[in-house]
C-alpha cells in the first residue's frame, strides 16, 4: 500500500448527526503546502439492488432533496453497521419496491466520490424476483418502474440516469449481458 503524500496537521468535527459527520482537516499537501481539506464520513453503507428478469431491470424514482431534482435510480439505502450488506440489501429492495429476490449475488464495489467522502457502496444483483408491497419511509415517495435493461442503458447514455450507483450497475450489467453471462 502506498503512504500518503498528504500531512494531517490537526482536524476538527465541524458537523455530525446519525448518518454523517463532517471533519475539516489542516493539512501539508503533496507539495508541503498548507491547507485544508473537509471530509465527509458516512455511518452507513450505501446499498443498491439491480432487480433483473427476463432483460428487464427495475427503477426507482424520487426527488432528490440535494440535487433539487427527480432522478431514476436502482432501489437504495444505507446499510446500518448492525446489519450484513445482505441484509439491508434485501431490507431495501422490499421496502422500496415490494420485489423479493431467491438470489442475491454482488454485482459491484466502489467509493462513489473519493475526493470528497468516505462513502463505500455496495450493489447486488438480485434475480428469482417475486412482487409484494412496497414499504417506503415516511421521507420517500417513490414510484417504480419496469424497464429494458438496454433502455436503461440508453438512458444512462443520454444523461437521464446519473446516479453513481446506478449508472455503474447498469453499465456492469451490460458488459455481462454483452458477455452472455446474464
Amino acid at each position: 500500500m502506498m503512504e500518503s503524500p498528504w500531512k494531517t496537521l490537526s482536524s476538527e468535527i465541524k458537523y455530525q448527526n446519525p448518518w454523517i459527520k463532517v471533519v475539516e482537516n489542516q493539512v501539508l499537501n503533496p507539495n508541503g503546502n498548507p491547507g485544508i481539506y473537509g471530509v465527509v464520513h458516512f455511518v452507513n453503507t450505501a446499498i443498491g439492488i439491480a432487480p433483473y428478469e427476463d432483460g428487464h431491470i427495475w427503477l426507482v424514482g424520487q426527488f432528490r432533496y440535494p440535487l433539487g431534482q427527480y432522478s431514476w435510480e436502482i432501489p437504495e439505502g444505507g446499510g446500518t453497521p448492525n446489519e450484513s450488506h445482505l441484509e439491508a440489501a434485501r431490507r431495501e429492495l422490499k421496502e422500496e419496491t415490494g420485489l423479493s429476490a431467491q438470489k442475491y449475488e454482488p454485482l459491484l464495489q466502489m467509493h462513489t466520490s473519493n475526493a470528497v467522502c468516505d462513502e463505500w457502496g455496495i450493489v447486488y444483483l438480485a434475480t428469482g424476483l417475486t412482487e409484494g408491497e412496497a414499504d417506503p419511509e415516511d421521507t420517500e415517495e417513490l414510484r417504480v418502474k419496469k424497464m429494458p435493461l438496454e433502455a436503461a442503458f440508453a438512458e444512462v447514455e443520454a444523461g437521464r440516469i446519473t446516479d453513481s450507483l446506478t449508472v455503474a450497475a447498469i453499465y456492469k450489467m451490460m458488459i455481462l449481458k454483452l458477455q452472455g453471462k446474464l
